[in-house]
């Protein structure tokens, strides 16, 4: 496709989203979500920065930037546990 007709596309989406309304609740929840994983795919590539150094590697896919977005340092503590001590 052009993309003048992608970007027609899209404005009219955004039109008819704005003229009918849509519940604020599911987007606001997808968003939250969408950053989570952002959020933890960056701890997950600080990480492999970091360690490494002292040889940890745990790598950036969606099951591990969502349990390291939803958990936070917790998740990312865990990780490097699984990683060292149970995936060998």
């Amino acid at each position: 496709m052009e993309p003048k007709i992608v970007i027609m596309l899209f404005l009219c989406m955004i039109v008819i989203l704005l003229l009918v309304g849509t519940p604020l609740k599911p987007v606001r929840f997808i968003g939250y979500g969408a950053i989570k994983l952002i959020i933890g795919a960056l701890l997950l590539f600080v990480l492999n920065a970091i360690g490494n150094s002292f040889n940890i590697h745990v790598p950036v896919n969606l099951l591990t930037s969502s349990v390291s977005g939803f958990l936070g340092v917790p998740g990312v503590v865990a990780l490097i546990i699984i990683q060292k001590y149970i995936v060998v």
